[in-house]
This record gives C-alpha cells, structure tokens and sequence, in this order.
C-alpha cells in the first residue's frame, strides 16, 4: 500500500469512530468535514518518511499511526484558528471553515474532539509495538501543549507583546519536529538528532504560509487573504521583505536537506526534502514577485 492510502485508511479508521449509534451527529459531521478531504498530509509523509529512510523493515504501522496522530492535531488547530475568537475565518481548503458551516460551539467541541481523537489513534496504531508507544506519546504531548506546542502558538496571538521566534516554533514548528521525531523514533532510534530537520521544515512552512499570504489571493490560497495584517501579526514578508522571505525559504529548504542524519534512506529523503520547493514557492507566487 501507498504512503497516501496508508495514512487515509488510519485516519478513515479514527474519524470512523466519532460517529454511530449514541454519538451527536452533527459533531461527527464536522470532525469528518474538518479531516476530509485533506491538504497535502505533509506532516504525516515526513512522519511515514523518516521511518522509511531509517532502514527497512521498520515499524511503518506506528510511524503512519503517529503521522496519523499528528494530521488530526493539525485539522485540530486549524479548527481553532479559523474561530471567530482568532481569525474568524468563513473559509479553510476552498469550503466553508468548521464554525461556518456548523456554528462555533460545534467547531469548538470538534476541535477538542480531535485532540483527544489523535492520542486514541496512537494507542489503537501501535498495538503490535508497545515498545514505540511511550516515546511516540511523549513526543506527541510535547507538540500539543504547552510551553511550546501548538496549543501555545495559538496562545500567542492573545499575548499584548508577540515574541515572533516563539510563536513560529509553537504554532507552525512543533507539529513539523514531532513528524521528522515520531518517525525516527517509530524506527526505534534516538529521535533527537532529528529535531533540527523539523525545526528548518516548519520555520520553512511559516515562512512560505507568510508570503503566500501577502501575495495570492483567496481563490489560490483557499482560506481568507490578507490574515497577518488585519490580525497586526508580525510576519517573515514584514521582517524580511518578499524577496528577502525567499531567499530565507531557500535557505532553510537547504538547510533542511543537510541536517538529516546519516541513515539508509538519507538520499530519499533529501530527494523529498528539496522536492517540497516546488511545493512551497509555486510559479503563480513568483510571478507576483517579478
């Protein structure tokens, strides 16, 4: 089975479960809606990836369950943010956010949900490698909460003074070096030498969520435009300028490829790693810069 199928069928398997005989049918309606269809299931991939470039025969089913884990917090997250409390975004994936289509009270309660959701799913996935799941837990609680989870990074925007670093590394980094960490340690390694692949993927991912914002519209992006400077949040685009936010993307995509940790399949994951370019400097952004 393909990596895409593996952690569909694993999150088809959670989502599954918040519906049925008993259950309030609304809320299971809005946790699916909040799960499928996805985006690009990135952090699970590099999850799934790292397992796989740290020799074969590893545990793929505990690396796919805590990539699984780690796809519900962030569906979990953006729930949360898309709240008239923090965005008040009406759009999320080019369809109506979870409170828009079922009022906040629902949206609320199916962002909690899926907290709770992801820690079954990594109980009920690593039941033929108890070995994996107390690491894999700890990981997991660490990306979650506080002081620097993303339970954190969304505290931030609240906060009367915003410390930028901080809140990067909470809102956007966290879930991104609990994937590259959960993978390793899903293969039974030491997962430490492999925050610093999560840390340079996620502050990338912010730096790209920046400039998309200041230069697509809502139609390419599929959520509200614009969202940094209605909010007054600091951003890369305002620290650095547009061409200096590429040029630090560039970097970090590179710098990212190089911290990977010697192991079997480092080719592979490099080849992955500088493949996510493309993915997160699109021509239509370019174009805007030219």
């Amino acid at each position: 089975m393909d990596v895409d199928s593996l952690i569909e069928r694993v999150l088809e398997r959670s989502v599954a479960g918040s519906a049925g005989p008993g259950a309030p049918p609304m809320l299971g309606r809005a946790i699916r809606h909040s799960v499928f269809p996805g985006g690009a299931r990135v952090r699970p991939k590099l999850c799934v990836a790292v397992a796989a470039a740290c020799g074969e025969g590893r545990d793929i089913e505990a690396a796919s369950g805590a990539g699984a884990a780690l796809e519900l917090m962030h569906c979990a997250s953006l729930v949360h943010d898309d709240l008239p409390a923090f965005d008040g975004a009406a759009i999320r994936r080019g369809k109506p956010s979870v409170h828009a289509a079922y009022g906040e009270a629902i949206a609320v309660l199916a962002g909690d949900a899926l907290i709770v959701m992801a820690f079954e799913t990594l109980l009920r996935e690593c039941r033929a490698s108890p070995q994996a799941l107390a690491p894999l837990m700890a990981i997991l609680i660490n990306a979650v909460g506080t002081p620097r989870g993303i339970v954190a990074g969304q505290a931030w925007e609240s906060e009367p003074v915003l410390d930028l670093s901080a809140y990067h590394q909470a809102k956007t980094g966290a879930l991104f070096v609990a994937a590259s960490m959960a993978g390793a340690a899903a293969a039974g390694l030491d997962p430490a030498p492999w925050r610093a692949l999560g840390e340079r993927l996620g502050e990338a991912y912010q730096v790209a969520d920046d400039l998309r914002d200041v230069l697509l519209d809502e139609d390419e992006l599929g959520k509200p435009a614009g969202q940094d400077a209605s909010h007054l949040r600091p951003n890369a685009v305002q620290n650095f300028g547009v061409a200096g936010a590429i040029t630090r993307l560039k970097g970090l995509i590179a710098g990212a490829s190089d911290s990977i940790p010697d192991c079997a399949g480092a080719p592979m994951l490099r080849d992955i790693v500088h493949g996510q370019s493309a993915r997160l400097m699109p021509q239509s952004l370019l174009r805007n810069v030219a």
